[in-house]
């Protein structure tokens, strides 16, 4: 049959063992809190925004495209009157002064019905305004003109003949308009507006409508995860948000199972170990219950033979409470460690010679090889808590050992670390049992252990001191051949956290 092979603590974080929560953590609740969802505070404040934005967008725009506008219509009307301008210089030219008429026919065949023409001579005399009735049965206008009094309104070129002479200046304006704006320009600024108008209105509610949709996908992760974490909070530990991804909410969810089933692990394991140290109490005091009935009750008399057995079973129990606290010290972390540099060859050889005799009692024999070849094997480490681990797993090998086996410790120097093994020829410990073996109250057999004074503590005790000190235990076993478990202990003590793995 081929050896199996595991690891404890060299690639896995063990978790701690520890639950805390009140007595009431998973009685169900109803959530009635009033007020406004996220989601909806979201989407206001998305569309809010939005609304902002293409307001100010629509204020800029309108801005800058008013200045634009007003810009491209005053030069257009300079436009008008240099052309009007350069005309009338050049009739001034051919036929000297204007007529009235003459003036007349140019502001009727070069201006628009809207636009009106002041014409002035060199002396600054108005001889002809738009308004005036020149040609009252042709233009009809009234007496009164109507040029803006404001310059900003109009616009003024000199007329200069070919020569170089000003002989006049033309004035343009718009009828009815101080700024230069025609009917045609203003129907076109409105146009513009309305639709500028339409358009922010359109992408306001573009904007509110995307705002409620993306503020409801954005929030739906949460939602799950707020569902999953009420039914964690009523008792379904078992409940997941099976979320997976690389963004923030999504490695939210991720940690949240992680969470999730770290709690269901661990409750899971105090409800175990409370069944466990359940068991192994009501076995010893159902049995010194017994006992003691039975001698008060005279069937068996209260002789020192019967009286130590009630005090070996009150030991065995002060032992197992004992060992529990221990455990509990060194998974709390709240046992610290007295850091020494130790020798291992002699430190090691020490505890197997204390173990002599107890091993002789067992018909067994023990030997301890040093195997370093003269390399130095001193490690930094604490060694009343060192001795207690190796004692643990050679007590181990005693108790499954068969009388006339064999337990042999040996030390050995490896890179960075000093290996400590011991192998025995026992029963050896079936491969799927491995992962199991440094569980609290586990036995390869359990009423052989039990008998030979087992308390199922130690081998997770070792594991937890040796983690300690950032090492890990391998184990090496085989049914009816014998095991071998071996602890590696790094020379310094430094503060990487070991793991565990298996290997078959």
């Amino acid at each position: 049959m081929p050896s199996a092979r595991f690891e404890i603590g060299k690639r896995h974080k063990s978790s701690p063992e520890k639950v805390s929560s009140r007595a009431s953590w998973n009685t169900p609740r109803k959530d009635n809190r009033p007020g406004i969802s996220y989601a909806t505070r979201m989407a206001f404040s998305f569309a809010a925004t939005s609304v902002m934005t293409v307001l100010i967008m629509v204020g800029v725009v309108s801005v800058v495209w008013g200045g634009v506008f007003s810009d491209y219509t005053r030069a257009n009307m300079e436009d008008i009157a240099s052309v009007t301008a350069q005309r009338l210089a050049a009739s001034y030219d051919q036929s000297g002064p204007w007529t009235a008429e003459y003036l007349s026919s140019v502001a009727d065949t070069t201006l628009s019905s809207d636009i009106g023409i002041q014409v002035s001579d060199a002396t600054g005399e108005i001889i002809y305004d738009d308004t005036w009735p020149a040609v009252p049965a042709k233009r009809g206008h009234s007496l009164t003109s109507t040029a803006p009094t404001d310059a900003g309104g109009s616009v003024t070129k000199s007329i200069v003949t070919a020569d170089g002479e000003t002989v006049g200046t033309v004035r343009v304006w718009v009828l009815g308009s101080d700024v230069l704006l025609s009917k045609a320009d203003s129907a076109f600024r409105d146009r513009t507006f309305n639709a500028m108008a339409l358009a922010a209105l359109i992408a306001v509610c573009i904007s509110i409508v995307i705002g409620f949709l993306v503020s409801h996908m954005l929030t739906s992760p949460l939602r799950r995860i707020t569902s999953t974490a009420k039914q964690v909070r009523d008792g379904d530990l078992s409940a997941r948000t099976n979320m997976r991804g690389d963004d923030e909410i999504d490695r939210l969810g991720e940690t949240f199972d992680e969470m999730a089933t770290s709690l269901e692990r661990d409750l899971k394991h105090e409800r175990r170990i409370t069944s466990d140290v359940a068991h192994e109490l009501r076995t010893p005091l159902m049995g010194m219950l017994a006992t003691v009935e039975a001698m008060q009750d005279g069937v068996m008399p209260a002789d020192d033979e019967h009286l130590e057995t009630v005090a070996a079973e009150t030991r065995r129990l002060a032992r197992l409470v004992q060992q529990m606290l221990d455990l509990s010290r060194m998974e709390a972390k709240s046992a610290p460690l007295n850091i020494e540099e130790v020798d291992m060859v002699s430190f090691v050889r020490q505890i197997v010679s204390g173990q002599h005799q107890l091993f002789h009692d067992h018909d067994l024999r023990l030997r301890f090889n040093d195997e370093t070849q003269g390399r130095d094997a001193v490690v930094e480490c604490d060694p009343d808590m060192i001795t207690q681990a190796i004692i643990n797993i050679m007590s181990n090998a005693m108790r499954y050992t068969p009388e006339g086996g064999w337990v042999v410790v040996s030390v050995k120097t490896g890179k960075r670390d000093v290996l400590i093994s011991v192998s025995d020829t026992g029963i050896g410990i079936a491969k799927e049992d491995l992962p199991r073996i440094f569980s609290r109250f586990w036995r390869a057999d359990a009423s052989r252990a039990r008998e030979a004074g087992g308390l199922g503590v130690g081998l997770s005790l070792t594991q937890q001191i040796i983690e300690r000190h950032h090492g890990y235990i391998a184990v090496d076993s085989e049914l009816e051949k014998g095991t071998t478990f071996t602890i590696h202990l790094p020379r310094e003590h430094t503060p990487e956290t070991p793991s565990t793995t298996m290997e078959n």
